[in-house]
């Protein structure tokens, strides 16, 4: 009988251990596609190719009525850390993305920046499909959700069910960490580990 416990522990642990291991792997080898092209928040061509600066990306929608904002507003505040260390903009900028860019245009976009006070700058860009092919700009969005495993559904009331988590990818593009969104957002988690990629 103990034979039997022991073999079934072993194999419980082994599948734990197995699962454990296909997440971890699967996240440290993602990879945003570089050679899309989505349009900013000021109407201009941006791809993940643009520089090697390190990368916090957020995905959101603004109609969303909690998690979204909330996680801009601290990324707002960690944006302030970031600047007193002079590696905001330097070695650092945030790309926001919309998931619903039916709605979210670039004029859109720019008001959602601007309720948070955020500078229009080339250091946190706000990313949402062309208007006039915008079913296939929506699946270059969902191509980068899918490289890191962001995923995302409308219900069909425009109140998207999505998973929440930012992410902090290197100059090549490739997935270092993810942090949970929204309350769960640690300012300074995050803050010591985009110092610790820099350094």
């Amino acid at each position: 009988m103990k034979k039997i416990y022991l073999i079934c522990s072993l194999t419980l642990f082994i599948g734990i251990t197995a699962g454990i291991s296909f997440f971890l792997i699967r996240d440290a080898s993602a990879k945003v596609p570089a050679n899309v092209t989505l349009i900013d928040q000021n109407g201009e061509d941006y791809n993940f190719s643009e520089d090697s600066k390190l990368k916090l990306i957020e995905f959101i929608y603004t109609h969303c009525p909690d998690i979204c904002p909330t996680t801009t507003q601290k990324m707002v505040q960690l944006k302030a850390d970031l600047e007193k260390n002079n590696v905001y903009g330097k070695d650092i900028e945030f790309v926001t993305i919309t998931i619903d860019p039916y709605r979210d245009t670039p004029e859109v976009l720019l008001k959602y920046m601007n309720a948070f006070q955020i500078s229009n700058n080339n250091h946190w860009i706000f990313l949402t499909g062309d208007q006039e092919n915008i079913k296939a700009e929506h699946e270059k969005i969902r191509e980068i959700a899918d490289s890191l495993q962001f995923q995302y559904k409308d219900p069909g009331n425009g109140q998207f069910v999505h998973t929440s988590f930012t992410y902090l990818i290197d100059g090549n593009n490739k997935f270092i960490s993810k942090f949970p969104m929204g309350e769960d957002f640690d300012k300074q988690e995050v803050f010591e580990e985009i110092l610790d990629e820099i350094k």
